[in-house]
């Protein structure tokens, strides 16, 4: 047996051996354990009246994932609107300082290495609080480690007497090892819930939450002429109705740790196409390449079929640069569809682009969240929980498909008929849908407000805010066409 057959040989077996996941969960519920009894009735950086409040905002932000980076845009600019411009200092991990630049101004950005607990031990002694702000907050699908570093931050800031606030985040399938250091390090976190399936699934932990919303619903893109320019330059006519297409590679995930893969990657170059960073790897394989290819088979055939009915623009976007991919694969079905993808475009132009479709099906949740405000008539076809959850709220469960479902193109053209052809029906739901959000997000700035009084007493928060004040004053500053959507719905009868 040659040297490297017997070294990737031990390397499978250290994989089997080693669940790096549960290992990474382990050593983040000890750090808080150790943070618990270091700091067992005063926090080792105390917030004094006269200085400003360090927040940390823990979450995804450096991949280019639109959504994510939309998200905490606007959580950012609501927690300076509620809080007080002048009364904070805030800072936010990032992945990669170069994919965040001219994002998130006058917060100060820290990159994460991917080895995080000691680190986030460290960070979250220096602060007042911490921001869990990744919208995928407590859930296995994606990557169990990101949900550690949000369970960790958490609990390192309320086991040391810190503000520690979940804000506007989902909840799903998890984990034993993971629902454990939930359980066990969030217990005293200050929890809001996007919906109400979150808040079950955290409330069977024993952990009690509040119900709130995304954060998305207030973003302000770039001008519509950023948008109406870019697709102009790749063909369109300005006229003709856009269908965007955003597909994704929904089996490929969760992204794990591995360290066998890890090593045998570094040395030997092995499992290239399923790395994602360091030590952690997609989910690769024959298997999840053919349900790939299926996948867009069926993405593409409905809309070729829907564009039998109604002539169409088509376009293929791609909100995290981990799409591109799924996009340029679907492109080629499409005869060339343009490609548009995030680590080419920033986030502003990006929705700004979205903003111009007339129809979309999207397999990314805040595609169809960014561009609900501008009316765009979309279908989801999710991976999880999330669209499912959103497309109920609009009141069109029928327009959430699944990506392994089996007649996936007959009921994509099946769901585009029925928003082709009930437009201004859909539109209206869509409408109302963001105008109950966008009061809920704004009881979520009440929320904060009166969690910060109670737990900084002498803290100056601006006057009004809180249960007492009005809950449309909580919102960041909103665009016009916020404004006029807002007043068109609150005053019909």
């Amino acid at each position: 047996m040659s040297l490297i057959s017997t070294l990737q040989r031990g390397l499978r077996k250290v994989a089997r051996n080693v669940d790096a996941d549960t290992g990474l969960q382990v050593a983040m519920g000890a750090l808080v354990e150790r943070a618990r009894s270091t700091y067992p009735t005063m926090p080792h950086a105390r917030w004094r009246q006269g200085e400003p409040l360090r927040l940390l905002f823990a979450g995804y932000s450096g991949t280019r994932n639109t959504g994510a980076d939309v998200r905490v845009e606007e959580m950012i600019r609501q927690f300076r609107h509620v809080l007080g411009e002048d009364n904070l200092d805030l800072s936010i991990h990032v992945q990669d300082a170069a994919l965040t630049a001219g994002y998130f101004r006058t917060v100060k950005h820290v990159v994460m290495p991917r080895i995080f607990p000691k680190f986030l031990y460290d960070e979250v002694a220096q602060v007042h609080g911490v921001v869990a702000c990744e919208g995928s907050m407590f859930k296995s699908k994606f990557a169990s480690a990101l949900s550690t570093y949000m369970a960790g931050a958490l609990g390192l800031a309320a086991a040391s007497h810190k503000l520690s606030i979940a804000y506007g985040g989902e909840a799903g399938d998890m984990t034993d090892s993971l629902k454990e250091l939930v359980k066990r390090s969030c217990d005293g976190a200050f929890v809001i819930t996007r919906n109400e399936n979150s808040r079950k699934v955290l409330g069977e932990l024993g952990l009690k939450t509040k119900l709130g919303t995304d954060t998305a619903w207030t973003f302000q893109p770039a001008p519509s002429d950023v948008g109406r320019k870019l697709l102009m330059d790749a063909g369109w006519d300005g006229v003709t109705p856009v269908l965007a297409l955003c597909p994704i590679n929904p089996f490929w995930w969760p992204v794990r740790p591995d360290l066998g893969k890890g090593v045998s990657h570094a040395l030997l170059g092995t499992h290239g196409k399923e790395h994602y960073a360091s030590i952690y790897f997609h989910k690769g394989g024959h298997e999840v390449e053919e349900k790939q290819r299926v996948y867009l088979d069926a993405m593409a055939e409905g809309a070729r079929r829907f564009a039998r009915h109604q002539d169409v623009f088509m376009v293929c976007i791609g909100s995290e640069q981990l799409d591109r991919e799924a996009c340029e694969g679907l492109s080629e079905r499409l005869d060339g569809a343009p490609v548009f993808v995030s680590d080419q475009l920033e986030m502003f132009e990006m929705v700004s682009l979205m903003r111009q479709a007339t129809y979309m099906v999207s397999s990314r949740y805040h595609a169809c969240v960014m561009t609900m405000p501008a009316g765009v008539l979309s279908v989801g076809v999710t991976m999880d929980e999330r669209i499912a959850n959103l497309m109920a709220d609009r009141g069109t469960p029928e327009l959430s498909l699944r990506v392994d479902d089996p007649e996936l193109a007959g009921h994509i053209e099946q769901a585009l008929l029925q928003v082709h052809r009930h437009p201004e029906a859909t539109r209206r739901g869509i409408e109302a849908c963001v105008v109950r959000n966008l009061e809920m997000m704004g009881r979520m700035g009440q929320m904060l407000a009166d969690y910060v009084r109670d737990q900084l007493p002498g803290f100056p928060l601006p006057e009004g805010r809180g249960r007492r004040g009005d809950v449309w004053d909580h919102l960041p500053p909103l665009s016009p066409e916020l404004h006029q959507l807002i007043s068109r719905h609150r005053s019909a009868p």
